[in-house]
């Protein structure tokens, strides 16, 4: 994943860059730090896309709230995309309430005291392995939810385990060998999960693999999701192909709802993490720029990956050398909250802006509030570039959290 998501297929922190992006243009100065700074007009932009894509290939293209999940866009949303697939059941209620609408539900596992009110919420219910599936069929079917089981096909070109959902001994899904010849009644799609932050071609791939593994099964089901990882909205994604790709495997199995889930691709590249420089600490010639933000809290996948953003008026690096060469350093007390190094045109000034790119997927979902560090605010750049405050987190949301 770490090498799709910034520079696809290369290793990222080997590459010196500065790119020119939609963001060097906007008007940071007036924002109040640290902000998770959506923008309207991107988002639309991808929205717009996404729901062509959909349109042109026949194939129902759903909103993965693990991705994002700011209910307050919602309203523009809805208005391209207006169907989610939840993974537990506070999305679930997320979806019926603030969406609008009932999602595909999909978990590893589902709490005997949660499920009925999922089944209550939801339109489809995949479940991860079929004793599952066998206790909670008949709550289903008497709702009439549409049950689905995930399938491993044991193949996948991520490359990253903590992202590949078949990796050897993956808890995710169920492999050939443990299916039955006939599958039980009552079951009525398949979902797999192979790709991350992919192309068309690694759908591609994955596709022939499942269709040689699984095809067999096909008369039997309604409905097959493609699950996530389609990041039709990165610059290069070949979206002819995948609407070929999608028409071609429709053509093969007409009777056969096909649902894709992508995460990433709906939110990618439509938002920015606000920061501020606080400190300019220098060790061993190692200058770092401490933030009011922290990877850790703010940012875990460029810890966990790793992964390195581009910032707004910067150039990416190797190493420390050069001049005017920053570490970019968190507020948080954990040793390692610092990534990169960065090359700016210009001294590091104590209170100067520090714009990370692309950080409005994956990231608001998975803050956290270790060390009681401030939790960014969000913001939502309109259409006419007035700027809505959506939300600034106080005392009494740490509170909360840990009481």
């Amino acid at each position: 994943m770490w090498q799709n998501k910034f520079f696809f297929a290369l290793p990222h922190f080997f590459i010196s860059r500065k790119m020119n992006s939609e963001f060097e243009n906007l008007d940071f100065s007036s924002v109040e730090t640290p902000c998770f700074l959506i923008e309207e007009s991107l988002v639309r932009r991808n929205l717009q896309l996404i729901s062509e894509v959909s349109r042109r290939s026949g194939a129902e293209i759903i909103m993965a709230f693990k991705a994002f999940s700011i209910w307050r866009l919602f309203d523009v949303t809805r208005s391209f995309i207006p169907y989610s697939t939840a993974s537990s059941l506070n999305e679930a209620r997320m979806a019926f309430h603030k969406l609008g609408s009932r999602p595909h539900t999909y978990a590893p596992a589902y709490r005997p005291d949660e499920i009925d009110e999922l089944v209550n919420l939801s339109s489809h219910i995949t479940f991860n392995s079929l004793a599952q599936f066998g206790r909670y069929r008949d709550l289903c079917l008497r709702s009439g939810v549409s049950c689905g089981i995930r399938i491993n096909p044991e193949f996948s070109d991520v490359e990253t385990d903590l992202y590949n959902p078949c990796a050897p001994g993956s808890r995710l899904g169920v492999i050939l060998d443990n299916l039955p010849n006939v599958l039980p009644d009552g079951l009525e799609g398949f979902h797999f999960h192979t790709l991350c932050e992919s192309s068309s071609y690694d759908l591609e791939r994955t596709l022939r693999v499942v269709e040689e593994r699984f095809g067999k099964l096909f008369p039997c089901l309604k409905w097959i999701n493609f699950g996530g990882g389609h990041l039709m909205t990165r610059d290069g994604y070949d979206v002819e192909h995948l609407v070929s790709l999608i028409r071609n495997f429709r053509s093969r199995y007409p009777w056969l709802h096909v649902i894709l889930e992508p995460g990433s691709a709906h939110m990618w590249r439509t938002g920015t993490l606000v920061s501020s420089v606080l400190d300019i600490v220098e060790n061993h010639g190692i200058r770092t720029a401490i933030l009011d933000v922290s990877f850790a809290c703010h940012m875990p996948d460029c810890l966990e990956m790793p992964y390195q953003p581009f910032i707004v008026g910067a150039e990416s690096i190797e190493t420390n050398e050069g001049e005017h060469v920053y570490r970019m350093g968190g507020i948080s007390c954990l040793s390692g909250d610092f990534v990169g190094y960065w090359r700016f045109d210009h001294e590091l000034k104590i209170g100067e802006r520090i714009v990370l790119e692309d950080m409005n997927h994956y990231t608001n979902v998975k803050t956290t509030m270790f060390n009681g560090v401030t939790h960014p605010s969000i913001a939502l750049r309109r259409l006419d570039g007035h700027i809505d405050l959506l939300r600034r987190y106080t005392f009494d949301d740490y509170l909360s959290r840990m009481s």
